[in-house]
C-alpha cells in the first residue's frame, strides 16, 4: 500500500496543483475528506506559518499513523493597504463572502493609486507533520501587481486581480502548467518536496 499524503484542504483547484507539483514522489494524495476526516480549525496564528501548523496538527490527531499530513496557509499582501488582507485573505469581508465581492472591494480601495505603488505578493507556508512528529514548513512567494478589473477565468480566489509583470498576464489567466511554475503555492511546495525527500 503507498504511504499518503493527506492535506488539509477541501479546495478541489489547490488538491490538483498539490497532486501535479507532488505526482512524482510515489505518494498517494488526498484531501482530509477523502481520508474521512472532519476537523473544525480555529486559524489564530499570527503568522502564515503558524496556520498551517495549526492546521496541520489537528488533521494528524485524526489520521492514520503512516500518515504524512500537510497544510497550507496562503494570503495577498497589498503594500499600499498595510500588507492586507496578509493572514486574514481567507476571511476578509467574511469568510462566506464571494471572491468577487473581495477583489472589487479591493480594486475600489486602489482607485487612483498609480502601476509602481500597487505592489503586492502572493505568500504560501505549507507545513508538513511526520509519523514521527516531526514537524517541516516552506515558504514561497510571487511578487506582483493589483490589476485594475478582475482578469482571466482559470485560478481561484485573488488570481483574476493579481497581475504577473513579467509574464503580462493575471495569475488567473496563467495554464496550469505556467502558474505552477510560478506561482507561491508551486514554490513553497518544491521547496517542500525537497524537505521530504531528505527525510523519507
Amino acid at each position: 500500500m503507498k504511504r499518503r499524503i493527506v492535506f488539509a484542504t477541501g479546495n478541489a483547484g489547490k488538491l490538483r496543483e498539490i497532486k501535479e507539483i507532488l505526482g512524482d514522489m510515489e505518494l498517494e494524495i488526498i484531501s482530509m475528506k477523502d481520508a474521512g476526516i472532519q476537523a473544525d480549525i480555529e486559524e489564530n496564528g499570527s503568522t502564515y506559518e503558524e496556520n498551517a501548523l495549526i492546521k496541520a496538527r489537528a488533521v494528524a490527531a485524526c489520521a492514520e499513523k503512516d500518515d504524512i499530513v500537510m497544510a497550507d496557509d496562503s494570503g495577498l499582501e497589498i503594500d499600499y493597504l498595510n500588507c492586507e488582507p496578509g493572514i486574514y485573505s481567507a476571511r476578509y469581508l467574511g469568510e462566506d463572502t464571494s471572491y468577487q465581492i473581495k477583489n472589487q472591494n479591493l480594486i475600489e480601495r486602489l482607485a487612483g493609486v498609480p502601476d509602481e505603488k500597487r505592489t503586492a505578493r502572493f505568500v504560501c507556508a505549507i507545513a508538513a507533520v511526520l509519523p514521527d512528529g516531526r514537524e517541516l514548513t516552506s515558504r514561497g512567494i510571487i511578487e506582483g501587481r493589483i490589476g485594475y478589473e478582475e482578469k482571466g477565468n482559470g485560478g481561484f480566489g485573488y488570481d483574476p486581480i493579481f497581475q504577473v509583470p513579467e509574464l503580462g498576464k493575471s495569475t488567473a489567466e496563467l495554464s496550469e502548467d505556467e502558474k505552477n511554475a510560478v506561482s507561491h503555492r508551486g514554490r513553497a511546495l518544491r521547496a517542500m518536496k525537497e524537505e521530504l525527500n531528505k527525510v523519507l
